[in-house]
């Protein structure tokens, strides 16, 4: 287990509150030689890029006071003012979908997420996702960006997941986000019997031909994946995986990179690995498991509004837990001779 995130520096804001208020932020070195519009969606990732867009050309986001072109370098340093109103968020229709709820007060909803529920709607997912539950739990989330939703999971990646029930715990939980305060442990069981944990440190941005799928790439963003061994069996290995960065599929990309896909991947697992002499029931879990065998299994985060820590857990859920059963019995089994 890591040590609890360190308390992060307070955002450099001039108003978390919204409502026509004007919000501020310091351009920070790491943003030193990047485009206008390039920093200011690192800078407000709570916003989509085509609104603010939008905003530059308004002259609601503007530069040390002034107008800017979006294809403006920065220095690192500048002032970047918000001065918008922004429209009701969400217009998704709240549906009475059972969420399980691991912690809620008036800041913030921490729930576990099952795996094959799409978090955002889209084409094809209009109704049965998490913000359509989350709608119809809490109706003033229609009024935040993404229905307060800071960061996501895959659709059949299962657990943790924070979701913020006002302005400033949104600007809160993303600045935490952004400053990489946040502890995101997962479970992963993957492919080969590992001998010891590392770091996968390789960037990643979309496959340069399935638009699907994220590579590995020289020119792609930071992204930095923590591992250590959890429990190795026979021709698998159950990982306690930590993010340092978020990006798309990040921990699939990088343990296949590695060599060691997730167990059941359907885009980046490769084919099925089964161990030589397993039992049917073994053989049987691996080939009916239809999702990537990957659980978000902690959460920690600074709380928006007191500053203490909060940390939730979600159980892992049963198609897991017997999948590492069955690998334990098979190594059991291997131990003892019977096979």
């Amino acid at each position: 287990m890591t040590n609890p995130p360190s308390t992060p520096q307070p955002p450099r804001d001039v108003d978390h509150a919204g409502d026509g208020e004007p919000r501020a932020l310091q351009v920070p070195d790491s943003l030193a030689g990047r485009r206008f519009d390039v920093a200011v969606a690192e800078l407000f990732p709570e916003y989509s890029r085509s609104r603010l867009s939008a905003w530059i050309r308004s002259g609601d986001l503007l530069l040390d006071g002034r107008t800017a072109r979006p294809r403006d370098l920065l220095a690192g340093g500048e002032t970047v003012t918000l001065d918008a109103v922004p429209e009701e968020q969400t217009s998704d229709a709240p549906e009475d979908i059972p969420l399980s709820v691991l912690h809620e007060d008036a800041d913030v909803l921490v729930i576990d997420k099952p795996a094959g529920m799409v978090v955002h709607p889209g084409a094809g997912n209009r109704t049965g996702t998490l913000v359509n539950g989350l709608l119809y739990r809490d109706p003033g989330l229609a009024a935040l960006p993404r229905a307060g939703i800071v960061h996501r999971l895959d659709k059949d990646t299962s657990g943790v997941m924070v979701v913020a029930r006002n302005l400033q715990a949104h600007a809160a939980l993303v600045e935490q986000l952004s400053s990489r305060s946040v502890h995101r442990q997962y479970l992963a069981i993957v492919v080969g019997a590992l001998v010891s944990g590392g770091t996968a440190d390789a960037p990643i941005d979309r496959h340069p031909r399935d638009r699907l799928r994220m590579a590995v790439r020289e020119d792609g963003r930071e992204a930095v994946t923590h591992f250590r061994l959890r429990e190795r069996f026979r021709a698998h290995t159950a990982l306690e995986c930590r993010l340092e960065t978020g990006r798309t599929h990040q921990i699939r990309v990088h343990m296949q990179h590695l060599r060691h896909p997730i167990v059941g991947d359907p885009l980046y697992g490769g084919p099925l690995k089964l161990p030589r002499g397993a039992s049917e029931d073994l053989v049987a879990a691996l080939r009916g498991l239809r999702r990537q065998a990957l659980h978000a299994e902690t959460l920690e985060f600074l709380h928006p509004r007191t500053g203490e820590p909060l940390r939730a857990s979600a159980p892992l859920p049963a198609d897991l837990r017997e999948l590492m059963r069955l690998l334990r019995e098979d190594a059991a089994a291997q131990a003892d001779g019977r096979r």
